[in-house]
């Protein structure tokens, strides 16, 4: 076994199903908010298209996704950023986000080199560590918090650091604060691959998981040349089983992205792809999600209020970032929860300095929220 690799243990969703199956043995009623995996159904246009896409024969998908998919796609990007993109080069579907920032170190790191480096800020989804660990380059956590708002600066980051790194990973909004980079983060950070050289990608899986009226950017919005945004369908419309996103961005690093993926994965199923087109296209059915889930999100927030518990002040994202009470860290909290039925997920998945945090997915419907809200001990 790869020892770089050991010490990672088990991946945290793997041990987070594991104690809800323990709960479920014990009969406890769970209330799930640890995985992001919404429960909503999916918009029936969305169903119907892909149930009339199913062939009666199945060949492979190809490489680069059907050009109606990459349209579509191009379309979305257009109407919701400003951004132009050429459908043909400079976008690329994918088996959802994950695949894609797993696979991108390997493709875009070359392992022993002056350029060895892998960035990101940290709490992080264990995705960024996990890609760098199996591409055999070093990695460098940001250390994000309170105190910097939870935003990665590079002007916080050595220069030594800088020029050794190959590839820099942003998210926003944040997971799992929920953080949304300002502006000037954004061209910050373009400004510093431009000297330094790495490439520059961002996970952007829940950009339009917003609650105010300021809408989070793109990095595609700042910058274009070594720059790459990851999207999924798994948040936005609720999706996550059809494992359906795309790269977008640098016609360069996509091509090359391009070249060497067949070797490591394939692009989603042909009828995923034709039900993908009708979600990227249509925006009604996420108004309706944002609004339920906004409604999620002020239920929970009045519990952690009423409870005195600290939530990190955001306006996006399907997750919730609590401080744990005085005298509590974040594993012995996530297991005295468990105890009543609630299942959240410890800080310290995230990252070693985030023991005195829990993250709250909105994930339970409703009714199961108000339910939760009584459970909760108080």
């Amino acid at each position: 076994m790869n020892d770089r690799l050991r010490k990672l243990g088990t991946y945290p969703m793997v041990a987070l199903e594991q104690h809800k199956l323990e709960m479920q043995t014990r009969g406890v009623r769970v209330f799930d908010f640890g995985a992001g995996d919404p429960i909503e159904p999916v918009a029936p246009a969305i169903r119907a298209a892909l149930v009339d896409a199913v062939p009666t024969t199945s060949p492979y998908p190809r490489l680069a996704g059907r050009p109606d998919l990459r349209a579509a796609i191009a379309g979305y990007f257009r109407e919701r950023f400003g951004v132009g993109l050429d459908a043909e080069t400079e976008i690329l579907p994918t088996m959802g986000s994950t695949e894609a920032l797993f696979h991108l170190p390997q493709v875009l790191v070359q392992v022993p080199s002056e350029k060895d480096l892998v960035l990101y800020g940290e709490p992080a989804d264990p995705v960024c560590e996990t890609g760098a660990l199996f591409a055999e380059a070093w990695t460098y956590p940001i250390p994000l918090g309170p105190e910097n708002c939870y935003c990665a600066d590079p002007e916080t980051v050595p220069e030594a650091v800088l020029r050794r790194a190959a590839m820099v990973f942003l998210n926003s909004p944040h997971d799992p604060t929920g953080q949304v980079l300002p502006d000037s983060v954004f061209t910050a950070w373009v400004a510093a691959r431009e000297e330094y050289g790495f490439t520059l990608v961002c996970d952007e899986s829940q950009v339009d998981l917003y609650y105010g009226t300021q809408r989070p950017k793109s990095l595609l919005q700042f910058g274009r040349k070594g720059c790459l945004a990851v999207h999924t369908l798994s948040q936005r419309s609720a999706m996550a089983g059809y494992r359906s996103g795309f790269v977008a961005g640098c016609a360069d690093t996509i091509a090359h992205y391009r070249q060497f993926r067949a070797a490591m994965g394939v692009t989603p199923q042909d009828f995923v792809q034709a039900a993908s087109v009708v979600a990227w296209r249509d925006g009604a059915h996420v108004e309706v999600r944002r609004q339920l889930l906004g409604k999620k999100r002020e239920l929970m927030l009045g519990l952690f209020k009423s409870l005195g518990l600290s939530v990190h002040a955001t306006d996006a994202g399907m997750y919730l970032w609590v401080q744990v009470p005085l005298g509590s860290n974040g594993v012995d909290h996530a297991a005295h929860l468990r105890e009543h039925g609630i299942l959240v997920v410890p800080g310290t998945w995230f990252g070693a300095r985030q023991d005195r945090y829990v993250r709250v997915a909105l994930v339970p419907s409703l009714a199961d929220c108000e339910a939760a809200v009584k459970a909760w001990p108080r």
